[in-house]
């Protein structure tokens, strides 16, 4: 994976909270930040029996992200989103120009 740096946690680690492996099964997440690389295009993961593929990867800054990647996080809104990393997180602050790895990924279909 040349285009990529190594992975810094194990792919299963990827979506771990229940409420947001709950949105995953239900269609309403396919994505999630990470400040390390945890999965690469193509490899899969499963949550509850279902198997998702991670189908991009890129790195962006917290400042690109959007209402609709909040949405897509599984979040109502960019600050509710930024509100409850931050309350994971003690003693983080929220910068705008922080790195993170967006992993994108749908339900693998069965045919």
């Amino acid at each position: 994976m040349s285009k990529y740096p190594e992975k810094s946690c194990e792919i299963d680690r990827l979506v771990t909270h229940e409420k947001l492996v709950a949105a995953a099964l239900a269609g309403k997440k396919f994505q999630q930040r990470r400040a390390g690389v945890y999965g690469y295009p193509g490899e899969q993961f499963v949550l509850e029996g279902n198997a998702f593929v991670i189908t991009d990867l890129r790195l962006e800054t917290l400042s690109k992200m959007t209402e609709a990647d909040a949405k897509a996080e599984g979040y109502p809104t960019r600050e509710f989103y930024k509100t409850l990393i931050i309350k994971m997180h003690p003693g983080m602050e929220w910068d705008e120009n922080q790195e993170v790895w967006v992993h994108e990924f749908e339900k693998v279909k069965v045919d």
